[in-house]
């Protein structure tokens, strides 16, 4: 589900609308076909060889290292027990997205797909070639296995992605269809084709619901090779993957050796890039990109800094109220905290002012909400009068902004916090004795900030300074990320930094970020705890939407409703990719719509550059 975790705190702005804009209307795909677009026409044609921002003649060979956060006990990602590597590389999909367009998809399990104009079915054929690893051949029986055990036994997320699908059956040799129940959801035919398929042959004999350090069977470009439990996970190319020369892999997979090292969080890790030790850093600090690299391998062009221009949607990143808990309940208690960070200080002192606000939930698109709503399209506005009197009144005659300040500090900040506390007073805090108390309780206003990363209390640690201004007491706590998932998985936690990446064409998934049912659902992505049923409404609207106008109408009034709930401090977003790297890869021209994070898989070892670096440095990098 590539699409889905596209999730970056450095995202950015200048999104060119007319790349995706217009009235495409939603349509089948006329018959059996290669490909099948969210909107409108697939970009490549039947007879396309290879994705334009890939290089068909990039040569195999060489080794990578890469890194990742924290640790890993178990090799199977799809249930919620553990604490899981990420082994998608020894997986194939139904289809495989493109990252230079909207919300496309191509056949790659499947031979060819279709479904009607009104989108109420999906049927795959198999592509005959298609095996597993150990040679049986990739068959119906798995894709039915696939999705009956991911709904059924995995995280709660396949249960609200695939909620609406009624029924699954097998209807030739090769052939297999999901009819679709409920009201219609025009992206469902493309949410099944980017099903990931497991060996139903191999998990029969094991318990899928079960942690596991056995590596599992798949059928991708990559088996798993080694595993160290904690440390590092291997994975080796193989060399007769029945795909290799499908046109949605060629130029892709050149690596013939990945390893990924865990490390305890991102500062140990960018050093251990730093030391020669990984291949490849993404980098998501601003300090650390102008600071951290002023290094001799820096400077003779060991290691090279590019910054990549892309086209992703930001999504949105903030400090995220838990408004399961008491304190955060009441809509102007969340407003006058979000007085109380001050980001312009933030971005000048200690972010050299790389970052742009972030207004939207679906910043750096079409799709965001903008000016007064009075203003908006009619089936904006007509579809939030609907709702008049069960939302803010402020969404109907104010622009929804963020808070600024001069950036200058504690003067700077002064007049937001005195409206700060004028909110806190009209919702029954006072302050006694230098502490915010409530009025008829006497309760102190205390809450915890639980990170995951000691990088973030470089947000985390000046906003707690502000609110101690307001007399509320916020401690600053950094756990691991395996105490970490479990903490935020069963909602323990008061506040947290976090996001949620968008794509140019949201549907199902926005459920589990904002529905209520989700924020019921142990380990599900709304992280706030929504219970609305006008959000409920409009997500449900957003994922019926007939057509890509109507869905940015749609997608602007849900953006609208989620802002004036105030349920996040918004922080920012970058318009560039960040990437430091050893200087022994050679890309693609192209860099895609979605960015250069998006298509490091068609990155390739260079032998020239490789042999000057080893010259240079006496061994090669990545250890």
């Amino acid at each position: 589900m590539f699409r889905h975790h596209i999730i970056s705190a450095v995202v950015g702005i200048g999104f060119a609308v007319s790349a995706i804009g217009g009235a495409h209307s939603i349509e089948g795909t006329g018959g059996p076909a290669h490909a099948i677009a969210m909107h409108g026409t697939p970009k490549f044609g039947a007879d396309f060889t290879h994705f334009d921002y890939a290089n068909p003649n990039a040569p195999k060979g060489g080794s990578r290292v890469s890194d990742a956060a924290g640790t890993f006990d178990s090799l199977n990602p799809f249930i919620l027990q553990g604490t899981p590597a990420g082994v998608g590389l020894i997986y194939d999909t139904l289809m495989v997205q493109s990252v230079d367009e909207a919300f496309t998809l191509y056949c790659l399990l499947c031979e060819t797909v279709e479904t009607p104009d009104d989108r109420s079915w999906v049927e795959f054929t198999l592509r005959e070639s298609a095996h597993w690893h150990d040679g049986v051949p990739v068959s119906v029986d798995d894709v039915i296995f696939s999705f009956n055990v991911l709904r059924n036994e995995g995280r709660p997320f396949y249960r609200f992605y695939y909620g609406s699908v009624a029924d699954v059956a097998q209807t030739g040799p090769r052939k297999v269809r999901f009819t679709f129940g409920g009201d219609p959801n025009p992206e469902l035919p493309l949410i099944i084709g980017d099903l990931t398929i497991l060996p139903k042959h191999y998990w029969d004999t094991r318990d899928f619901s079960k942690t596991t350090l056995e590596p599992p069977l798949g059928s991708g470009a990559y088996r798993i090779a080694n595993v160290k439990p904690g440390r590092s996970l291997t994975f080796e190319r193989v060399p007769n993957y029945w795909a290799k020369d499908h046109p949605t892999q060629v130029g892709f997979n050149n690596i013939d050796t990945i390893r990924i090292d865990y490390f305890r969080d991102r500062t140990i890790a960018r050093e251990a890039f730093k030391g020669g030790n990984t291949d490849i850093w993404i980098e998501n600090s601003a300090k650390e990109w102008a600071t951290a690299f002023d290094i001799p391998a820096v400077r003779d062009g060991r290691i090279l800094k590019e910054e990549f221009i892309h086209d992703r949607p930001a999504g949105m990143q903030g400090f995220i109220f838990n408004i399961r808990k008491k304190i955060f309940k009441d809509r102007r208690v969340r407003r006058a905290l979000t007085l109380a960070w001050d980001f312009e200080w933030y971005n000048k002192n200690l972010a050299y002012n790389a970052y742009i606000r972030t207004d939207s939930y679906f910043e750096n698109s079409e799709l965001g909400s903008r000016g007064l709503l009075i203003n908006a399209d009619a089936e904006e506005r007509e579809i939030l009068e609907k709702f008049r009197g069960q939302l803010p009144d402020q969404l109907y005659t104010e622009v929804y902004t963020t808070p600024a300040t001069d950036g200058s500090g504690a003067h700077g900040i002064r007049n937001n916090l005195r409206t700060a506390r004028n909110l806190l007073e009209d919702s029954g805090w006072v302050v006694r004795n230098g502490q915010l108390v409530n009025v008829d309780t006497g309760t102190p206003f205390t809450f915890e900030i639980l990170l995951a990363q000691p990088t973030f209390k470089r947000m985390a640690l000046p906003f707690a300074r502000n609110l101690k201004r307001l007399g509320i007491t916020a401690s600053v706590r950094v756990v691991d990320t395996a105490q970490y998932q479990n903490r935020t998985d069963a909602r323990d936690y008061d506040m947290i930094i976090g996001s949620w990446g968008q794509s140019l064409s949201p549907g199902n998934e926005q459920r589990n970020f904002w529905s209520t049912r989700a924020a019921e659902a142990t380990g599900s992505r709304n992280l706030i705890g929504i219970e609305n049923p006008v959000i409920d409404n409009l997500i449900e609207l957003l994922i019926s939407a007939p057509s890509r106008t109507s869905l940015v109408q749609r997608t602007r009034a849900l953006d609208r409703a989620l802002l004036w709930g105030h349920y996040v401090i918004p922080h920012f977003h970058l318009p560039v990719d960040r990437i430091a790297f050893w200087n022994k890869f050679s890309r693609p021209k192209k860099v895609p719509m979605l960015g250069e994070v998006t298509n490091i898989s068609a990155w390739w070892i260079d032998p020239t550059k490789e042999t000057a670096l080893k010259d240079l440095t006496g061994s090669e990098s990545g250890g």
